[in-house]
């Protein structure tokens, strides 16, 4: 008898006598967590490469050297530059087309770049963001998900117990009342990831657009400094 209480309520016989409501709710919530694990998976990777670009281009800036080489560099190198090299090409390449005009304001010409900095901060941004508003989803409404799947179990386990001529127990209910708390537990396990992550990512790509904005605004200083100057360094 206690081998078949067993059998009978182990996670594999619940999920298969539950009803196809239920079971359609239980494999949303297990491609949401599917989908989750993987966005975490792959947000991981991009900011954990947006911080090492950024910290590996900040040592070559700083170090010195001629930014008119760094400039022709970066655009020598395969593929688009991303993170701050992009923002500094980008400011770079409008404050060199800007200043082979005559009579140019200093202030239009710094503007000037700034404004493609900013352009180009926001589409690193967007990309670091991107998929983040569908962890955010994810977090927040598989529980309610969870809970409809719940509600529906057990308000189908009462109604076959309405219809029954057996006398009300607790073992004659409680399969059906598992099978529903199922989804609540597949709810909050396809939850509880998706918000720690998204909180957590989205954090480290508020700091990292911090970095950018500071970047801006001291490479910024550095054009308006040397605006006059036929060679650009430091």
């Amino acid at each position: 008898m206690e081998f078949a209480l067993e059998d009978q309520f182990s996670i594999l016989n619940l999920v298969h006598e539950a009803s196809w409501v239920v079971k359609v709710v239980m494999l949303l919530l297990l491609a949401a967590s599917l989908v989750s694990w993987f966005i975490i998976a792959k947000k991981r990777r991009l900011i954990v490469r947006a911080r090492s670009q950024a910290d590996a281009f900040e040592n070559e800036f700083w170090s010195g050297g001629d930014l008119s080489r760094l400039y022709q560099g970066l655009e020598r190198k395969a593929g688009k530059s991303q993170g701050m090299a992009g923002i500094f090409e980008a400011g770079f390449r409008e404050f060199s087309r800007i200043a082979s005009r005559k009579d140019i304001q200093t202030e239009k010409l710094v503007e000037s770049s700034r404004r493609a900095m900013r352009v180009a901060q926001t589409r690193e941004v967007d990309r670091l963001e991107q998929s983040l508003a569908t962890l955010a989803t994810i977090g927040s409404t598989s529980p309610y998900v969870g809970l409809f799947g719940t509600v529906w179990g057990i308000m189908d386990a009462f109604i076959q117990l309405g219809n029954s001529t057996q006398t009300a127990t607790l073992e004659l209910v409680a399969p059906g009342i598992a099978e529903a708390l199922i989804a609540t537990a597949m709810g909050l396990f396809a939850a509880i990831p998706a918000v720690i992550f998204y909180n957590r990512y989205a954090d480290q790509v508020n700091r990292i657009e911090n970095r950018f904005d500071n970047f801006v605004e001291e490479f910024s200083t550095i054009l308006e400094r040397h605006s006059h100057s036929p060679r650009l360094g430091q």
